[in-house]
């Protein structure tokens, strides 16, 4: 028996259905409501109560008279009390934000946003301003209790993520070019527009597949995306080159950028040259890049660990981004990465 059914219930406490079931059979045998209450520990009054609301009444014809009689039932019992508790509860907000629900039912399933973000943006969008809403606590309630038909925590990208790679041992590493220690303090504080952090995400690891370079402005949280031939220094320096040519205005976008000391970043720096200056992080310490790391963990949306590359165009890649790049942020107002990096970029043309 479990510890809670040997203590004294405390005052107020609403009656069980095991506690209904001892009425039952109690009342079988003919015992009075003050030896029920005594045995459970309840007043007599709540016994009294519990009778008269599960009773239910029979007839019977004895020498063709109709005799009444009333019979207590626990499942009556238990049935009319979780009906007047329904009844007692206060009306539930779900079905006054149709609108909402609508709302954010497709854009986390369809663009897949967080619940935060889809919440944050339509209280800042104007044709939503008088429309009733939830909050983003309120809303996962919602989620989790499976009030909200086509969304469950499978839905929740966030929720399903897990750390299982396992622990490994770590051999030196040789730091590429300057350390991150001499990175300006303005870029660690992002009060600046043009410090990107860059990385590259694999699909299959699988020699002669293609890989994905990725940049991610750290103020805006901006990302670009290009699809390179392979993660070598070569393919790099190419990307990096291409892009910095074909932009005329590369220099003022692209103050510094911090990578890792992964082999394929060893000609960043004569890439960049008199472009952008480079910084390298630590050894094996990938949180020193977290703007990055975290919108390729967005990326993986679309692009999961373990699938081949080849099979996505670059135009499906740039849609990917793109969805990523129309995603409101609650660190930006909610504003999206796209409409942060226009209003930065307006101001520096501006300046000009």
């Amino acid at each position: 028996m479990h510890l809670n059914d040997t203590m004294p219930l405390h005052k107020g406490q609403h009656l069980r259905l095991k506690e209904r079931i001892e009425i039952q059979v109690l009342k079988r045998l003919g015992k009075s409501h003050r030896f029920i209450a005594k045995q459970l520990q309840r007043s007599h009054s709540t016994i009294n109560d519990e009778v008269k609301r599960g009773a239910v009444t029979q007839v019977k014809i004895v020498n063709g008279k109709r005799i009444y009689t009333h019979v207590y039932y626990a499942e009556t019992g238990q049935l009319i009390y979780e009906r007047h508790r329904v009844a007692c509860q206060a009306k539930g907000k779900l079905l006054k934000v149709e609108t909402f629900i609508h709302y954010v039912t497709k854009h986390i399933l369809e663009d897949k946003w967080s619940p935060d973000a889809a919440v944050g943006r339509f209280k800042q969008e104007a044709e939503h301003q008088q429309e009733a809403m939830v909050c983003t606590k309120t809303l996962y309630r919602y989620i989790d209790e499976g009030l909200i038909a086509d969304l469950n925590n499978m839905n929740l990208w966030l929720k399903l993520r897990r750390n299982t790679k396992p622990k490994r041992s770590r051999e030196r590493k040789r730091v590429l070019g300057q350390s991150i220690e001499l990175r300006p303090q303005e870029v660690n504080e992002r009060t600046t527009f043009g410090h990107w952090e860059i990385d590259t995400v694999i699909g299959k690891k699988t020699k002669g597949e293609p890989v994905l370079l990725t940049l991610t402005e750290r103020l805006t949280r901006y990302q670009l995306v290009l699809k390179i031939k392979a993660k070598d220094e070569v393919s790099v320096k190419e990307a990096i080159q291409s892009m910095a040519q074909g932009n005329p205005h590369f220099a003022k976008l692209f103050k510094t950028v911090t990578c890792d000391n992964g082999s394929e970043f060893a000609s960043l720096s004569d890439a960049l040259h008199n472009i952008s200056d480079v910084y390298f992080t630590h050894p094996y310490s990938s949180w020193e890049r977290g703007t990055n790391e975290n919108h390729n963990g967005l990326l993986r949306r679309y692009l999961p660990k373990g699938k081949s590359l080849k099979q996505y165009s670059n135009e499906q890649i740039q849609c990917f981004t793109q969805k990523l790049n129309h995603l409101p942020r609650k660190i930006l107002q909610y504003l999206t990465p796209t409409e942060a990096i226009l209003f930065h970029f307006n101001q520096i043309q501006a300046t000009n």
